[in-house]
């Protein structure tokens, strides 16, 4: 059985990113689509609900590449279990209260077993000093929290 990824909306900006001038971002741009074309065939991928509300937004032309990119992913259910644990998140952990839908991908990620939440977020989500509070708070509540990282992190052999 293949490991699972959440696939968080930054990932989705990034494949569908127009060209820049800024080196970070077309250096992400560009690591993303090499795991994309790459790499994502060796994991099961699954989004949810508030990835596809988050992509849908902004320009029209842009979010209608990003919600076709994720059809026929399977969606994690948004279920009271992720919104509690969201909700503990947001409480307990480090995290600012404008990180209220990264606390939902974190805990939809954790809830379903996720073995790992792709993301660019690395300021509210794949930060080590977030993360260590966050796993903290998934063991206290039965849950193991995935490997939070970017797709950089999962190119390797």
């Amino acid at each position: 059985m293949s490991e699972s990824v959440y696939i968080e909306t930054s990932i989705l900006g990034y494949l569908t990113a127009r060209p820049s001038r800024n080196l970070i971002l077309v250096a992400n741009a560009e690591v993303t689509r090499e795991w994309w074309d790459k790499r994502r065939s060796e994991f099961d991928l699954y989004t949810s609900q508030a990835v596809l509300q988050e992509v849908a937004q902004g320009d029209s032309e842009i979010a209608t590449q990003r919600l076709e990119i994720l059809q026929g992913f399977p969606l994690l259910d948004l279920n009271q279990a992720v919104f509690d644990l969201a909700e503990q998140f947001m409480a307990r952990s480090n995290l600012p209260a404008k990180a209220d839908v990264d606390s939902v991908h974190i805990a939809a990620s954790t809830v379903h077993g996720m073995d790992y939440l792709l993301t660019w977020n690395c300021k509210h989500i794949a930060n080590p000093r977030i993360q260590r509070k966050l796993a903290e708070i998934s063991l206290d509540l039965g849950y193991e929290l995935p490997i939070l990282c970017t797709p950089y992190e999962l190119l390797g052999d």
